[in-house]
């Protein structure tokens, strides 16, 4: 019995799987790319869709059965092709369908002479929820058409039909007001339709077919590329087997063990088990995804023959001095969709790593768009790396990928994690401010009283709040505003579709944007939501739909992997991330051991300084440069020192530049710096010096994580204070909701976000094993408790001195070295 099951699996040839609506939108996509005309309201649509989709459903009556999963198999040669998908409802009497198949009788019936073609007695609806005014259209979208005479196809040929119907209904997700298109379809002519669609498709299957096959085979022979570190094999084998489980993964390692191959290397072998099919490298910043490309160029050097797209920001990918997205501006957006599906394949043919150098010399040269162009491509590759945005994000996520809400064969391993939990909660939060409200309907209403009207309304709702509101105002509901703003935003959703070149257009889209957003969320508000009103620093009336706790959020997200890996060098305490970046209870979570040795590396805690608020003195200024001045002066090298503001960065730089009497190099991080003046930043780290040098930053900014100053690049990181994040009206919503879920609320709004920015900058001194430095922690609150057990395990050797020890404890150090 065994053997037998084992040789018929062995029978079942390698199948292809593709939805019907990714299949359609592939194809039938033509044309230009033109965002002048809410091409991306019919995106924002997809949010939104699945709440109509069930209105619709539960109205329709005893015939109409919804969510109905379809699958349809084309057998070639060496592979089947799986076209599966959910028709949103089929129309049909209960008991009228026997379940007889096409492929045991024929469907088509002769007719008599003279007779007439029945109507048919089945109809597929596909449901579309959009933001256009439905009474306006003339016909059916092609794509969505297509869509559902896919269904149709398949349904017939499933209950041997003479003839099926297709309905198209569109539904304006503010009106509701619906508009139905209906066609009618013989057999006959729905199958030849359907089998030229799929013939186009099939050098496309192909190309996954034979890729599929060389990928698999590569990795048989794929061997990790160095020899294992310490305790490097245990995590890849962590990895692999919270792959294999199917389970979710928190992996706090410290910096130097070899995270990113330690996560890639694995999930490339359970992709050859076929435990996956495609792998999502998230990351927070640009230079951790660099790292990510740089490990698959390094599989691929060992003989792996696998596929990276690197998607980049539209900005960074727009080859015009000024990005203008339609084509009356732009050569690569007008008849973009009639080349792209050519340069893609062509682009498979030639290259591995499609990185933005690589896209944007294919996209120059056929004339495509190439942030579009990068999207597309990602569909046919292996591994993606991106920002979280593209698979977390409701607004931008991949919706080829994510649209449908399905689980997918995928593999996520998301870098730096501990960024997501700050990054999902903006997400999935927006703020809308009163005085925009006027702003706009003094703008717009030049374009009618209806327009004009809403964006009042809106604005008297807010009115009401404010005059509630001191400080600041927590709130229950918003029912009443919510309906006014679903008004505004249908009346500029009107406007958008009918002007192409509004007056301030990028303006307004930002506020439509944010506008539609927080109508959006609202549809999520649950107990993991606050409300609350205040004013910012300009003293604006604002209103926020806060993301407090995104875990529900993000666990929606997680559903459509297969497995997920958490991994950082600061995850702790590990039961903040579990709490806040998943749901699911039932995740592994594993501490890599440092690689490093300690005497390579001296902890230093300040007991006579801080920052606190209340200490922010002169006297204090003046102490803190002591102690850089003491560690500096005892070994020449570059330091870095890591202050909680640019006030304090400013105060503390000045002191010591004073002190010091110019026998030090100095330099300042500014806010805003360009990508430009971050490299050049970076790059006076690796001249040749006589005397040391001091670059002064901000925790938690861009130089606090994600880069590598290896050696005699970086001898010592000087942390000033606790980097606790300044107290607020959104903190302290954060620490009262916190408080009421049964949480200590001071250390989830507090405590262990600032601690992870100490860590993060802590952690550029020590990046490989043959670095050396010392790390001093300047506040006295190192010194308690609650604070040392949010240390590493490898900080168990911490020496607490004052300023006028420290320099003897610093000199000790180096003597030893």
């Amino acid at each position: 019995m065994k053997i037998s099951r084992l040789l018929q699996e062995e029978e079942l040839k390698p199948q292809i799987v593709i939805s019907v609506r990714n299949l359609v939108e592939f194809l039938m996509n033509a044309g230009d790319i033109d965002d002048r005309h809410g091409g991306q309201m019919r995106m924002e649509a997809m949010q939104e869709g699945s709440r109509i989709h069930r209105k619709i459903q539960r109205r329709a009556g005893a015939d109409y059965h919804a969510e109905i999963p379809l699958k349809f198999i084309v057998s070639y040669e060496e592979y089947d092709l799986a076209i599966e998908g959910r028709a949103d409802g089929i129309i049909y009497e209960e008991g009228l369908l026997e379940e007889t198949s096409r492929f045991l009788e024929d469907p088509r019936m002769d007719l008599e002479e003279g007779q007439e073609e029945a109507k048919p007695s089945v109809m597929i609806d596909e449901i579309k929820g959009v933001y256009l005014d439905v009474e306006q259209m003339a016909e059916p979208n092609a794509v969505h058409l297509a869509q559902a005479k896919c269904y149709a196809f398949i349904f017939a040929t499933q209950h041997a039909l003479p003839a099926i119907g297709v309905q198209m209904t569109y539904c304006n997700l503010d009106t509701e007001e619906i508009r139905r298109f209906q066609m009618h379809y013989s057999y006959d002519e729905i199958e030849a339709w359907f089998l030229e669609l799929v013939a186009s498709y099939k050098k496309w299957s192909d190309f996954l077919f034979h890729h599929k096959m060389i990928r698999q085979q590569s990795i048989r022979g794929l061997e990790f590329p160095y020899a294992y570190r310490q305790g490097q094999k245990k995590l890849v084998t962590d990895v692999y087997r919270s792959i294999m489980r199917e389970k979710t993964l928190f992996l706090q390692a410290p910096t130097g063990t070899g995270k990113t191959l330690a996560t890639i290397f694995p999930a490339i072998q359970a992709m050859g088990q076929n435990m996956g099919d495609k792998i999502f490298y998230l990351t927070a910043k640009n230079a951790t995804g660099v790292v990510a490309h740089d490990t698959f160029l390094l599989m691929e050097e060992q003989g792996y023959e696998g596929k990276t797209v690197v998607i980049t920001a539209k900005d960074k990918m727009c080859l015009l001095e000024e990005r203008s997205c339609n084509p009356d501006d732009c050569p690569y957006a007008k008849g973009h969709f009639d080349r792209v599906n050519d340069a893609v394949y062509d682009i498979l043919q030639e290259e591995n790593m499609m990185d933005r150098d690589c896209i944007l010399r294919w996209a120059k040269d056929r004339r495509v768009c190439p942030f579009e162009y990068s999207l597309d491509i990602a569909s046919w590759v292996d591994h993606i790396i991106c920002d979280y945005n593209y698979v977390f994000d409701p607004n931008v996520c991949l919706k080829r990928f994510f649209a449908e809400g399905i689980r997918g064969d995928y593999l996520f391993l998301v870098d730096e994690a501990h960024n997501l939990v700050e990054r999902a909660r903006d997400m999935y939060s927006e703020t809308l401010v009163k005085e925009d409200f006027l702003a706009m309907k003094k703008k717009l209403k030049i374009y009618g009283k209806k327009l004009e009207n809403t964006l009042e309304r809106c604005n008297k709702e807010m009115l009401v709040l404010k005059r509630q509101c001191e400080k600041l105002l927590v709130l229950e509901e918003m029912d009443s505003f919510l309906f006014a703003l679903f008004l505004a935003a249908a009346a500029m959703d009107e406007l958008l579709q009918k002007e192409g070149n509004i007056v301030d257009r990028d303006e307004v889209l930002d506020f439509y944007f944010k506008v539609r957003n927080f109508v959006n969320l609202s549809d999520d508000f649950d107990e993991h939501y606050r409300i609350y009103c205040d004013y910012d620093e300009k003293g604006q009336f604002c209103l926020h739909l806060f993301c407090v706790d995104p875990s529900y959020m993000l666990q929606k997200r997680l559903d459509r992997s297969r497995a997920c890996v958490f991994f950082s060098a600061t995850l702790l305490p590990i039961r903040y991330y579990k709490e806040l970046l998943c749901c699911d209870d039932d995740v592994y979570a594993i501490y890599a051991d440092s690689v490093f040795e300690q005497e390579k590396r001296a902890l230093l805690i300040g007991r006579d300084v801080s920052s606190r608020y209340t200490r922010r003195t002169f006297a204090e200024y003046l102490a803190f440069a002591d102690y850089i001045e003491a560690i500096v002066e005892k070994k020449k090298g570059n330091y870095m020192v890591f202050c909680p503001s640019y006030k304090m960065l400013e105060e503390i730089s000045q002191k010591f530049m004073a002190k010091s009497l110019g026998s030090c190099d100095v330099i300042c991080q500014r806010s805003g710096m360009s990508e430009q003046e971050r490299e050049d930043f970076l790059k006076e780290f690796e001249e040749v010096r006589e005397r040391s040098f001091v670059a002064f930053c901000v925790m938690g900014g861009v130089f606090s994580e994600g880069i590598d100053l290896t050696e005699e690049k970086l001898i010592g990181a000087i942390i000033v204070g606790v980097g606790l994040p300044q107290i607020g009206n959104e903190r302290e919503v954060m620490k009262q909701y916190f408080e009421a879920t049964g949480r200590d609320g001071f250390s989830f709004a507090y405590l262990y976000p600032g601690m992870n920015k100490v860590i993060q900058a802590a952690g550029r001194v020590i990046r490989t094993k043959s670095d050396e430095g010392v790390i001093a922690l300047l506040d006295e609150r190192f010194t308690k408790s609650e604070y040392r057990q949010t240390f590493p395990r490898e900080w168990n050797d911490g020496k607490i001195c004052d300023r006028h020890t420290v320099g003897d404890l610093v000199d000790d150090f180096w003597q030893k070295r």
